[in-house]
């Protein structure tokens, strides 16, 4: 089957969505989004991508080696943070190392923005191995 016109479509449309996704994880504590939204709206463009373009293709860009990196380390850093704010009585959003800024801004909630960044990898790459897994059977 020729889908030469899905490929050069998805070619243009597929780093908007994903433009789209960082949007929404990097500006998710001054707006309505975060890490869960922004991290479906990226999973959802790995998830069209391998579709136009097919398994061989998408397991050169994303493969499952690559993927659960990003996935755990991203875990990582989200227990870490997480744990420090436990440990520290739940004031998670003063650390003397990042400071809270001027309200509005990207850098205004401590490290809220890295929580989200964390989460929103987290939720992509699961979004993408679950569509994996019931399109395929396999990741």
């Amino acid at each position: 089957m020729h889908n030469t016109i899905l490929k050069e479509i998805s070619k243009m449309i597929i780093p908007f969505i994903q433009i789209f996704g960082f949007y929404v994880i990097f500006h998710g504590h001054l707006s309505p989004g975060g890490g869960f939204a922004g991290g479906t709206i990226l999973g959802t463009s790995f998830i069209l991508y391998k579709i136009v373009h097919g398994k061989e293709k998408t397991k050169e860009k994303l493969s499952y080696k690559k993927l659960m990196t990003c996935m755990c380390t991203a875990l990582i850093i989200y227990g870490f943070l997480k744990g420090y704010s436990f440990i520290t009585g739940g004031s998670h959003l003063h650390l003397p190392q990042i400071p809270l800024g001027k309200p509005g801004n990207i850098l205004s909630g401590g490290y809220l923005l890295p929580l989200n960044i964390a989460v929103g990898i987290i939720v992509a790459v699961t979004v993408y191995f679950f569509f994996s897994l019931f399109y395929e059977g396999e990741i």
